[in-house]
């Protein structure tokens, strides 16, 4: 993650797509290929790369593109970018259009309540795996982390100007693996 919280994560690299300086994209824009629209996108390390060119690339994943950067040539400066991340300012973004769309970058550091107020911890990151969005939170003392689905049924309330949401939680949500709730009779 970047040093700077105003950044959201567009896009990482993957490996190099051929030997004409060609890599893989992840695209984490809502139509993957709107990445390429973003004009000049940063780095972690703080370059500046541009995208001459995207396309889909080969396989099911639509996320998954074929770009050409500017400045870029060859396999080995390809292969360079290899696992790096690509950001745009918070403030080149669009505001969301619906009350229940937001970025992900927008919900880490959002305290998670449930229906009563109560803390149940901090979002610390919005994985995807593959089976949708999840809300990784660190419970409030501290300690391992857990999963919860970023759905309705999971997530009822966003109050993303007090920078809260409201969670609907099992007990055992940060219960170690395996381990049963003290009421659980099995």
């Amino acid at each position: 993650m970047p040093p700077d919280p105003n950044l959201v994560l567009l896009g990482e690299f993957g490996r190099a797509h051929g030997l004409n300086g060609e890599i893989r994209l992840k695209s984490y824009t809502g139509d993957p290929q709107a990445i390429a629209s973003y004009g000049a996108l940063l780095t972690a390390d703080g370059r500046t790369l541009t995208l001459a060119d995207v396309r889909p690339a080969p396989g099911s994943s639509p996320d998954m593109l074929v770009a050409r950067v500017k400045g870029v040539s060859g396999r080995n400066a390809a292969e360079a970018l290899n696992r790096v991340a690509v950001f745009v300012p918070r403030d080149r973004l669009a505001a969301p259009e619906d009350e229940d769309e937001v970025y992900a970058a927008d919900l880490i550091g959002a305290t998670a309540v449930d229906a009563a107020g109560a803390v149940i911890g901090t979002i610390v990151a919005v994985p995807n795996y593959g089976g949708g969005d999840l809300l990784e939170l660190r419970p409030p003392g501290g300690g391992a982390t857990a999963l919860l689905p970023f759905t309705k049924a999971f997530v009822p309330t966003l109050d993303m100007a007090g920078r809260r949401v409201t969670v609907a939680v099992p007990e055992d949500l940060f219960a170690p693996p395996g381990e049963k709730p003290a009421d659980d009779p099995g």
